[in-house]
């Protein structure tokens, strides 16, 4: 794989057991390029420790006044010049294009994941650490990646050095081949406390970032309430942290440093004396001590790449482990099923990879026979949404609402009341949505973000132009212009177009730029763009999560009617508990502690469930028996403040709690329910 081929049409199915396997995958699959760098690197290591050899024949020829001899080493040294050279950029090349193409078939596995779970992800891992994993941690797996064909051509040089020196010189080459072993082990005990200091700062490092992320997304909101100062100051110390281990860190690498540096100095300086004593005695030549001390002194560059792949790896490993953790995680409840109780057994490593590995395989091998379509039901809760209609849905938890959206939309979702906590021996995932009877989670992916689109309670625009955020794929039946109109996006369009007139001087409002998750609009622009933006894509199946909270009253009952009209012949489901989008949906399904709890029309639930009356129009039960008694003595023009007083006053609330603006208020929320 050269990087010009880049991206991978298919990054594999990873081997997520651990952090080793995940790496060891990820040579594996990568073993032409790996092979490659090893024998460049031989080429350059062969030719670089080869050098003594001439060295110490130039000397002896020079000792024995051979002219001949003398040219003979010279061309000899020409010649591995240029071969180190050759091997040394031939080397670095091969291993950039192994570490870049890692990295990025890391990157491709990431982000497979992040589109594979949605908004599940951040729910399942935080938002620091997928951050973290993507980038730093993908650096540094990179790096492992790059140095091991380094350090398989240094270990290849450094043995076959070893062997000839003994064979060349056995007196000395027994003392260099003890000794070169002995340094290479002996940084290994101060490699595990290295690896956790890397990994604390890491830790901290990531918990700095998603600190950090979190003030610059509510910066607005904190500085409404005065909170800049506060959540600075715990980034303040966030970031300290990082620097203190960053320090501590650095401090045991330091040391490693200094072990490698101290004791090859210490080898060399006992091969120079022996080899001495030996020549003084007459037992070897000037040119053989010349021989085996530049052998030895260029033998310590090899050695380095023994330090490199110990600090490679101990940085790799955690970053690995992390890695595999979070592509592990699983869409389909029934894999994750099967993975839970494969952790019982004694076989939990493999059944976990088997989970992880074919259970992809076999959703999107799992392709319907035609279009996904019909009516979507949710298993959990009851909710029963018929094909071609609007509905909405009313719940009184906004996270049991969270929770249901992602439901009909084939999520994995767990933590609430019906998900299957695996902790309590559920099946660590509630059962998906049926759409037309075909469960979500067990057709391929693609057709079911296909049928199904679930736009979230708070959607993220991504930074670019206007006609670029609407550039999404679509069936085609739905223009931008059709979209916009039915969001009710002209105001946003007219501002659009004011600042792109003023920045370029152009006032085409599609080729505005936005800046990252709209932080340039007002929240009621940015959900009506996020809206514009689902509808455009046409889907079978559109779940609404509150896509009105941030807009006015008259704007709010515009959108429901471009919505209905726009929508028409498709499955619409809106989660919402305003009157004015309840009115003018076909059916409303009101869920009561994660369960139906009443069907109807609008109208015909507010006569009919108090619950229901309840959650829509915030009303108490001493509101509702003021309305109560307000509809049988309010037509004789008296009685109601006197009724609503006396019967609140008999459920032992003082009289003085409630006054003539608390009975206009009730009327007005039941002439705006009526």
């Amino acid at each position: 794989m050269h990087i010009r081929d880049l991206p991978y049409p298919d990054p594999g199915r990873p081997d997520v057991r651990s952090g080793p396997r995940f790496l060891y995958w990820l040579g594996r699959n990568q073993l032409g390029g790996q092979v490659k760098a090893a024998l460049w690197g031989l080429v350059h290591m062969a030719a670089l420790v080869s050098f003594p050899l001439a060295i110490g024949f130039g000397v002896q020829a020079v000792v024995d006044r051979s002219g001949s001899r003398l040219a003979m080493a010279g061309a000899l040294m020409v010649g591995l010049t240029v071969l180190t050279a050759l091997g040394d950029a031939m080397l670095h090349r091969a291993a950039v294009t192994n570490w870049i193409t890692a990295a990025a078939r890391v990157q491709q596995l990431l982000s497979r994941k992040a589109v594979e779970l949605g908004s599940a992800l951040t729910r399942k891992v935080a938002a620091g650490e997928v951050v973290a994993v993507s980038t730093g941690d993908v650096e540094k797996i990179g790096w492992f990646v790059e140095a091991l064909s380094r350090f398989t051509a240094a270990a290849i040089t450094t043995v076959a050095l070893c062997v000839a020196l003994v064979l060349y010189q056995p007196a000395l080459g027994v003392v260099v081949a003890v000794g070169v072993p002995a340094l290479a082990l002996a940084v290994l005990p101060l490699l595990p406390r290295a690896a956790r200091r890397a990994d604390d700062q890491r830790e901290k490092a990531g918990r700095a970032t998603e600190l950090a992320s979190d003030t610059v997304a509510g910066l607005r909101v904190l500085r409404g309430i005065g909170g800049e100062e506060l959540f600075l100051g715990r980034y303040r110390n966030a970031s300290q942290e990082v620097r203190v281990a960053a320090v501590r860190s650095a401090r045991m690498w330091a040391l490693i440093a200094a072990v490698q540096v101290a004791l090859p100095g210490l080898l060399l300086i006992g091969v120079v004396w022996y080899g001495a004593s030996l020549a003084r005695e007459g037992r070897i030549e000037v040119g053989e001590l010349v021989t085996v001390y530049s052998a030895v002194t260029f033998l310590l560059f090899p050695l380095r790449h023994f330090e490199e792949i110990a600090m490679a790896y101990s940085f790799s490993r955690p970053s690995a482990r992390r890695a595999a953790r979070v592509l592990a995680l699983r869409r389909s409840s029934a894999d994750g099923e099967g993975a839970a109780t494969a952790a019982t057994t004694d076989t939990t490593d493999t059944a976990a990879a088997t989970a992880s590995v074919d259970g992809d395989e076999r959703a999107e091998a799992q392709e319907a026979t035609g279009p996904l379509g019909g009516d979507l039901y949710d298993p959990v809760s009851g909710m029963l949404a018929p094909s071609g209609v609007l509905t909405a849905v009313v719940c009184g938890d906004p996270d049991v609402a969270g929770r249901l959206a992602d439901r009909l939309g084939g999520h994995p979702v767990s933590g609430g009341p019906g998900d299957g906590d695996p902790g309590d021996g559920g099946h660590g995932g509630a059962p998906s949505a049926l759409l037309g009877g075909v469960a979500l989670d067990e057709v391929a992916l693609a057709s079911a973000r296909t049928a199904v689109l679930v736009q979230d309670k708070d959607p993220v625009l991504l930074s670019g132009t206007l006609a670029e955020l609407l550039d999404v794929p679509r069936s085609g039946e739905v223009s931008a212009e059709k979209a916009l109109e039915a969001a009710q996006c002209g105001d946003v369009l007219e501002a659009l177009a004011q600042a792109s007139a003023a920045d370029e001087g152009d006032a085409d409002p599609m080729r505005t730029r936005i800046t990252e998750r709209g932080r340039s609009l007002s929240g009621g622009q940015r959900q009506r763009l996020a809206l514009a933006r689902s509808l455009v894509t046409d889907p079978e199946v559109l779940v609404l999560d509150e896509p009105t909270s941030a807009v006015d009253s008259h704007t709010e009952a515009r959108i429901a009617d471009g919505v209905r009209r726009l929508r028409t012949g498709r499955t619409t489901i809106v989660f919402t508990s305003s009157p004015l989008v309840l009115d003018r949906a076909d059916r409303v399904v009101f869920v009561a502690d994660g369960e139906a709890a009443g069907v109807g029309t609008h109208r015909e639930l507010l006569g009919t469930d108090p619950a229901y009356r309840e959650v829509v129009t915030r009303e108490t039960d001493g509101e509702a028996a003021v309305r109560e008694a307000g509809r049988s003595t309010g037509p004789t023009g008296h009685g109601l403040e006197d009724i609503a007083r006396k019967d609140i006053a008999g459920e032992g609330i003082a009289r003085e709690d409630i006054g003539r603006e608390d009975v206009g208020r009730i009327e007005e929320q039941i002439e705006e329910s009526a």
